[in-house]
């Protein structure tokens, strides 16, 4: 076995021994501190939910709310399933690329409350903490979360570009309710950043090619099922409409959510389903509605995972 060579350090010889390039290993009064300063970080982050849960349950009007609430288990068994189908296909993701156990399910679950309730992408920043102290992993699991945060935006924008090609053929820009200068503009910046990742891959991406095209195949699959559910949710609070033509209006509120610089997206999209269906709809109340129970999920999941972290701090440091 050859002998571990001397490396140059400005003009001085350092030998790099195995022992030398072995990890540090942390002393007992190490970790004490380490996990002393998690479990501080866990309970300002769980006060931050709580905050956060207080602030927008003023936001909810209950009452409205309740009366448009069907009374089917099938509806609460579907909402429950398009609540959970995007930490779901992550876990997915990150069990074929890590084995991760059931239990980050839970940690997804987490990243989702603390990317809507509290700032974007602070989810993946306590994931990939998660991931470093939960999951034997040979190498260090950021590259691997970036991957997976920058395909989804990607895989959404390939679908929006898809999307478009076919809707605006057959819709055209004025029935669509879209600017046609907007419409351009919006698709461009899709373009740029689509191409701009594409081009420089292998710059941009950590993961091999691919576990890269396992993780855009799941993310594809992840919004066709989140736009069918969607549909689903629709056609139970308002049967009259069928359901082929909910999943029509739902593809189109996925293109119409996706687009940069168009505003008022909901309000374009309620004109939008007035062209399509040719009548005026409670478009208005049921996205009211959805938008509703969408935050009440996340102020109860909030709710619970703060008073659990508060309970019991350091276990989860």
């Amino acid at each position: 076995m050859p002998l571990p060579q001397p490396a140059v350090v400005d003009g001085a010889e350092m030998d790099l021994s195995p022992v030398d390039l072995a990890p540090v290993e942390l002393t007992p009064q190490d970790r004490t501190s380490r996990r002393g300063r998690n479990a501080v970080f866990s309970i300002l982050l769980s006060l931050a939910v709580i905050a956060a849960v207080i602030h927008e349950s003023r936001g909810i009007d209950l009452r409205r709310v309740s009366d448009m609430i069907p009374l089917t288990p099938g509806f609460w068994l579907i909402f429950a399933a398009s609540y959970v189908v995007t930490p779901a296909s992550e876990w997915l993701i990150f069990h074929r690329l890590w084995r991760i156990p059931a239990s980050g399910m839970l940690a997804l679950l987490r990243k989702k409350v603390y990317n809507e309730l509290l700032l974007g992408y602070l989810g993946e920043a306590y994931f990939y903490t998660w991931a470093r102290r939960r999951v034997a992993l040979s190498a260090a699991p950021f590259g691997a979360v970036k991957d997976v945060a920058i395909l989804s935006a990607i895989t959404g924008n390939l679908v929006t570009l898809a999307l478009l090609v076919i809707a605006v053929p057959y819709l055209g820009f004025d029935k669509l309710g879209i600017d046609g200068r907007v419409l351009t503009l919006s698709l461009g910046v899709i373009l740029a950043i689509s191409i701009g990742a594409m081009a420089f891959n292998r710059r941009v991406f950590t993961l091999p090619r691919a576990e890269l095209w396992m993780i855009g195949r799941i993310h594809l699959a992840r919004i066709f099922a989140s736009t069918v559910l969607s549909a689903l949710l629709w056609h139970i609070v308002l049967p009259d409409v069928t359901l082929s033509w909910w999943i029509y209006l739902a593809t189109l509120r996925l293109l119409v959510s996706r687009l940069p610089l168009v505003p008022n997206k909901d309000l374009l999209f309620a004109g939008i389903t007035v062209v399509v269906l040719g009548e005026a709809r409670d478009i208005g109340a049921l996205m009211a509605l959805m938008a509703a129970l969408i935050l009440a999920a996340h102020l109860v999941l909030g709710a619970v995972i703060a008073l659990n972290d508060l309970a019991d701090p350091e276990k989860r440091a």
